[in-house]
């Protein structure tokens, strides 16, 4: 299930009056726009899990005996059972999804976690030793969302434990649950799996390579990366050439800068706002690309809980805010000719000759 986000913090704050007494000017800053960003990744991730609750990926005619926390419905296959109920923490499974095989986790297998794999057990999590009636023998099944709040309360501590507290909730990864079916959970099946996994907001797992504890957690796309849209809100990557939020132009490590203690969140946007500028401007081709395309330049920063998990990674991406929250649809890379909700966007009227005017901030509206 997808709970994780990138931690996007800013100010909004009109610039106060040159101090040489040249009039103030109102400013779209880089910084109120992540802020904005913020928010709209927080809805994001909402909608995600209300969805994922919901649907819960089980069905009540499926012959399984397990599927996971935020997937769909797991199908008869004795290799993937017993894959399943011989894993142990530190153990990695993969499988071939439901859109390639027809059938999600058939093929269910314990593989190295040097290779692809999709889950990564951190421990088990056996439900006959609880006390009570509520999961003894005969009980009714506890269904997609008590399955989300057990991975909740059991889950992140496991997780948290097998990793030496070095997880990041915040990063590319979250806290899963691997559980019995419906006809499973009918057979006696008590035993779940804690682990951790790469979600896409729709709860579709990916594959990722590599432990957890062996490699930066930070939530961050590659260049290049296009991040789709719906509604307005963020969802995963696309093809540029298909309308989406924003346009990842550059991955920060924070830590090359910042090799001690934490930065505060100020000492990173005054980083931030240089390299990213510099970023945009080569990702462009020139400095007046962005200004001309109508786009604003914002970045991401790194919370404490984070910095002690060991992320240092952060993205520098290119977008369209628009007025009422969330993002403006582009269609094609920001390097090229881009549409803006359809339209070719119209570069706002170059600087009078002779006169001095204030730079604004990148992706700021001109002073007028």
């Amino acid at each position: 299930m997808m709970e994780s986000m990138s931690e996007d913090k800013i100010e909004k704050s009109p610039d106060p009056a040159d101090p040489q007494g040249a009039p103030a000017k109102k400013t779209v800053s880089a910084s109120r726009t992540r802020r904005v960003l913020a928010a709209v990744a927080v809805g994001a991730v909402v909608a995600a899990i209300a969805t994922i609750a919901i649907s819960g990926g089980l069905n009540k005619d499926d012959s399984s005996s397990v599927s996971v926390s935020g997937g769909g419905p797991a199908a008869t296959g004795s290799a993937r059972d017993d894959a399943f109920t011989a894993a142990a923490a530190g153990d990695c499974l993969n499988w071939t999804p439901a859109t390639e095989s027809g059938g999600d986790r058939t093929d269910m297998s314990k593989v190295q976690c040097g290779s692809e794999h999709r889950f990564e057990v951190a421990g088990p999590l056996d439900l006959s030793v609880f006390p009570g009636a509520e999961f003894g023998p005969g009980s009714r099944y506890p269904g997609a969302l008590r399955f989300a709040e057990l991975r909740d309360e059991h889950c992140t501590p496991i997780v948290m434990s097998y990793l030496g507290s070095k997880f990041d909730p915040k990063g590319k990864f979250s806290v899963g649950l691997m559980f019995p079916s419906e006809s499973g959970w009918a057979s006696g099946e008590r035993a779940l799996r804690c682990g951790l996994q790469f979600s896409t907001t729709t709860g579709e797992l990916q594959p990722f390579v590599g432990r957890v504890a062996d490699q930066d957690q930070s939530n961050v796309w590659d260049v290049g990366t296009c991040i789709g849209i719906n509604q307005n809100l963020p969802t995963d990557p696309v093809d540029c050439a298909k309308p989406h939020a924003y346009e990842v132009i550059s991955v920060i490590d924070l830590g090359t800068q910042f090799p001690g203690a934490m930065p505060s969140v100020e000492d990173q946007d005054r980083y931030l706002e240089g390299v990213c500028t510099q970023a945009s401007n080569e990702y462009l081709g020139s400095a007046d690309a962005l200004r001309d395309k109508t786009l604003t330049l914002f970045w991401d920063n790194i919370s404490l809980e984070s910095w002690l998990a060991g992320s240092r990674r952060v993205n520098c991406s290119i977008g369209k805010e628009v007025e009422t929250g969330g993002f403006a649809a582009i269609t094609g890379s920001a390097k090229g000719e881009i549409l803006i909700n359809g339209a070719a966007p119209v570069p706002p009227p170059a600087a009078p000759e002779g006169r001095s005017l204030p730079t604004p901030l990148p992706g700021a509206a001109p002073p007028s």
